[in-house]
């Protein structure tokens, strides 16, 4: 249990970042998918800095467990939200999100099961 712990924790957090990056830097496809969704580009630092903070939240979970149960709890409820968007405009395009929807529940779901 501890190998999967450690291993899906670091891919959840690896997820978070790289998405977070690109919604720093300004990237095309945040924009793009900002766009689809009709919500303003003005989000795209909030969002970049909400993904950030989850894969910090992650890493730090490691030594201060609540922080890690926190930020996976924190990360599925932005995958709710992002769900949410996505339906809300009759999007059926949702393999990306399933993808980091998937990875941050279970991140969640062995954060509770090993540390709790």
């Amino acid at each position: 249990m501890h190998a999967a712990y450690i291993t899906v924790t670091i891919v959840a957090a690896f997820f978070a970042a790289g998405a977070a990056v690109t919604y720093l830097i300004g990237h095309d496809y945040p924009k793009a998918q900002l766009s689809m969704k009709r919500l303003p580009l003005s989000w795209m630092p909030r969002l970049g800095a909400s993904l950030a903070a989850g894969a910090v939240g992650l890493l730090t979970g490691f030594a201060l467990p609540i922080v890690g149960t926190l930020a996976a709890a924190g990360l599925v409820l932005y995958f709710v939200g992002a769900l949410i968007a996505h339906l809300r405009v009759g999007s059926r395009n949702l393999l990306g999100w399933a993808i980091f929807f998937t990875t941050m529940t279970a991140t969640l779901i062995i954060n509770v099961l090993y540390l709790w």
